[in-house]
């Protein structure tokens, strides 16, 4: 999912408009999901309902799938996804309980906490592996070649953060190069014209440039498969919202597993369902779930801690605060311990 009012469209990112809003599941499926749903376990204890804040993308399928079957049930949770045109509308609705909880970008959850919302990542959702990419012609072979060269993509958004760490790699910076702002979905159309040679975009649009002339007149010179971890999804909560409910956040995390566990032992099944909430085709799923991530409750619990691969957060946090800061969006880069909680991922990793 991507922010600042640019969603990912039809890789349903992080579609042209794949993020539309849930269609009710057709009544000629609704018997042959049943038969593969997972069977009912005794019902827990009720618990508070909660409502969480999504938009239309491919990475949230296990909680469409949740939503679908009904899993939270099994866990005496009953939860509410609430779609979003706009996911910078999200932590604001967070912060003003209008939602309790919602899947965000990690740097909105990084913005949040620098203006002092104390919102935190209880579990890290999905990954960009190749969907995110730095697109350019044939002509130019590297990172290094970008020096003095204009490059487009969209200001304070996934793009600009891949961008700005393939120049690191380099040694390089936006300082070396000729920035222009530009939407992830006008870049194909500004490429085929001529008016750039690079520009950093998101699936589909890759694929539509590097498409163009045979697929010989651009490539891909850098993707987030190269800094895997670094454009990441994540279920947040308000602190207040922690303290008050860990039970209920727990039970919004198992439903969200149970879902995982159903959308890898029945593939066909959950195209269909994620493919009836967002309103594409279920092989148009199964092609896009090629290029994010889900990651495995053990992958989480990595990459909540500190290491020096890009898909822990203690590394994607300084990377994402330096931006944030440099364009004057925060203040000050919040610790990364600030930005994350894990108990509730170690609590399920005891049993």
């Amino acid at each position: 999912m991507h922010q600042n009012g640019t969603m990912k469209q039809s890789l349903a990112p992080h579609s042209v408009p794949a993020r539309l809003r849930k269609t009710a599941l057709a009544l000629s499926c609704a018997l042959g999901l049943a038969a593969a749903a997972p069977p009912a376990r005794a019902a827990a204890p009720a618990l508070d309902p909660m409502t969480i804040g999504v938009v239309i993308w491919i990475g949230y399928g296990p909680f469409y799938v949740a939503d679908a079957l009904g899993l939270w049930k099994n866990h005496g949770m009953k939860v509410r996804l609430q779609v979003f045109n706009d996911p910078a509308l999200i932590p604001p609705a967070i912060a003003g309980n209008a939602v309790e909880g919602g899947i965000v970008t990690y740097d909105q959850v990084i913005g949040q906490d620098a203006k002092g919302q104390h919102q935190a990542v209880v579990m890290p959702v999905d990954y960009s592996d190749g969907g995110d990419a730095i697109v350019a012609a044939a002509s130019v072979k590297s990172v290094a070649d970008f020096k003095g060269q204009k490059i487009a993509f969209n200001s304070l958004s996934p793009s600009d953060f891949l961008l700005s760490y393939a120049l690191s790699t380099q040694g390089l910076s936006e300082k070396d190069i000729v920035s222009a702002d530009m939407t992830p979905e006008a870049i194909p159309a500004a490429m085929v014209a001529g008016r750039i040679r690079i520009g950093v975009t998101y699936e589909p649009f890759v694929s539509q440039i590097t498409q163009q002339g045979g697929g010989k007149e651009f490539r891909v010179i850098y993707s987030s498969h190269d800094a895997f971890g670094l454009i990441c999804d994540v279920l947040a909560f308000d602190r207040r919202q922690i303290a008050r409910h860990p039970a209920e956040i727990k039970a919004v995390l198992q439903g969200y597993f149970d879902g995982l566990d159903y959308m890898r032992k029945y593939p066909d099944k959950s195209a269909e369902i994620i493919g009836k909430f967002m309103g594409i085709s279920p092989a148009e799923v199964k092609a896009q779930l090629h290029v994010i991530h889900n990651p495995t409750l053990q992958e989480m619990l990595a990459n909540l801690a500190r290491s020096r691969s890009t898909a822990s957060f203690a590394v994607s946090a300084p990377i994402i605060g330096k931006i944030l800061k440099a364009k004057g969006q925060i203040d000050k880069e919040p610790p990364f311990e600030e930005t994350v909680d894990d108990e509730f991922l170690r609590a399920l990793a005891a049993k």
